[in-house]
């Protein structure tokens, strides 16, 4: 009989604890359908010191001449991808042909996945903020080492960087005819584990802003921005954003559900902000904010008007 009382207990408490160690988002948590752990008690790793994302003050970043150009191969080749609702986010899976390179790595990492993060508030989207400014959206391409890359085994078990991500932020602007067959494949995937392909093929630098421009972006080392927040990724968070038309942006929230009856709209898929601590942010040397020319020519101005008098 007690054997029978334990194993019922056991049985009824299994859906339970399985409910409480799902993660969610805030938003999740606060729907009275869900029952599920937000951000500031998830486990495993997420309690810990060197955790992403975090605000980069943008002056404060040291500048590093070892932050050279990225080697983007594969970035310009079209693919029509397999794009899925994963219940927390877009994933777009990438297949093994693409690789990153330079940039500052010590290593080539090879792209395996890109997903999002966005808000329909068009300031609250981004997960990392610069200057204490968050953006729509924000876009990961996240690469794994290559195996073999670092020299020796204990590298490769201790890392930091064994990921790679290259963060995009997004704001409102211009219609972004490269993100668009992306944008109409949402209507295909609005229920958690679903996945449709591309109608149309597209390059990752379709997506991006001209390559010119990915010399200039930030660099520290954190960690993965859900759970386990495993704390063995190199950041690399760019200055330019992605200009997307609000109405593609709103699509995010408008179409895709966290759950499979529809009732949650997938939007505020954001980690709030973690703590730097201690840890440096560096620059590349392209990298700083450009000033509006008036503020370059006022002290200019202001120095010859001294000279004269």
């Amino acid at each position: 009989m007690r054997l029978l009382l334990a194993l019922l207990a056991l049985a009824a408490a299994q859906p339970l604890a399985r409910a409480e160690s799902h993660w969610c988002y805030k938003i999740q948590a606060k729907a009275s359908n869900y029952t599920c752990l937000e951000p500031d008690s998830w486990g495993e790793h997420c309690q810990k010191d060197r955790q992403s994302p975090i605000n980069i003050v943008t002056y404060k970043a040291q500048l590093d001449h070892n932050l050279g150009p990225f080697i983007f191969s594969g970035y310009d080749k079209k693919h029509k991808w397999s794009v899925q609702n994963n219940g927390h986010s877009v994933m777009v899976l990438l297949g093994e042909e693409i690789t990153i390179a330079g940039g500052g790595l010590a290593a080539r990492y090879r792209a395996k996945q890109l997903h999002l993060h966005w808000s329909h508030m068009l300031d609250r989207g981004s997960e990392h903020s610069l200057d204490g400014d968050h953006f729509a959206m924000e876009m990961h391409i996240v690469h794994e080492k290559e195996k073999g890359a670092s020299r020796n085994q204990k590298e490769n078990q201790d890392s930091q960087d064994e990921i790679a991500v290259l963060a995009f932020l997004v704001e409102a602007g211009s219609k972004n005819h490269g993100f668009q067959p992306l944008v109409d494949a949402l209507a295909d995937i609005r229920k958690p584990n679903m996945t449709t392909t591309l109608k149309e093929s597209i390059s990752l630098l379709d997506l991006l802003p001209k390559e010119e421009k990915l010399k200039h972006y930030f660099r520290y080392l954190g960690s993965l921005t859900t759970p386990g927040c495993d704390e063995n990724v190199v950041w690399t968070v760019f200055e330019q954003p992605i200009q997307l038309q609000q109405d593609q942006i709103l699509a995010f929230s408008q179409k895709l559900y966290f759950d499979d009856d529809q009732k949650v709209n997938m939007t505020d898929n954001v980690r709030p902000l973690q703590r730097r601590g201690q840890r440096p942010v560096f620059k590349s040397q392209a990298a700083g904010l450009l000033l509006p020319l008036p503020a370059l020519l006022v002290p200019t101005l202001t120095l010859m008007a001294g000279l004269l008098h």
